[in-house]
């Protein structure tokens, strides 16, 4: 074996290392990128709002309007806003075994019917079209009024 053979043996191997090296860098970062991406959030049919059937004429109710009725809370209820970045799941009792009946995004506004004795769950009302009630897990919601 001359030299020469030697030497282009010896650059074919540095060749072929940095061409498997350069491949398998590009292949780890493009699925780092894929899968580091946050997925769409799904949305299930029971999770839908219900569109009411709103009439056209406005009907008097005794001398005050239906917005000051609606902006009004019962004692003891207050409206808050999710703080839990990944949202909220509804559950219909407030107990981690109940029924998941919905979900509650993050930064949606509910409002506070009732907590628990132990201030472990909330019992919330979505502030939206389609009036959900359930309980979620508590202190993850921050006061607004």
């Amino acid at each position: 074996m001359n030299l020469y053979g030697f030497f282009k043996f010896l650059l074919g191997f540095i060749l072929a290392i940095l061409l498997l090296t350069g491949a398998s860098a590009t292949a780890v970062l493009y699925f780092a990128a894929k899968l580091t991406r946050i997925p769409e959030k799904p949305i299930f049919q029971n999770e839908k709002p219900v569109v009411k059937k709103v009439s056209k004429s406005p009907q008097k109710t005794g001398g005050t309007s239906s917005t000051k009725s609606a902006n009004k809370l019962d004692p003891g209820t207050y409206r808050a806003v999710v703080v839990e970045p990944i949202g909220l799941i509804l559950r219909d009792t407030p107990s981690r075994n109940a029924i998941r009946i919905g979900g509650i995004s993050y930064q949606e506004k509910v409002i506070v019917l009732e907590e628990s004795s132990d201030k472990k769950w909330q019992k919330v009302r979505v502030d939206d079209i389609s009036d959900r009630i359930g309980w979620v897990s508590g202190g993850n919601t921050e006061r607004l009024d």
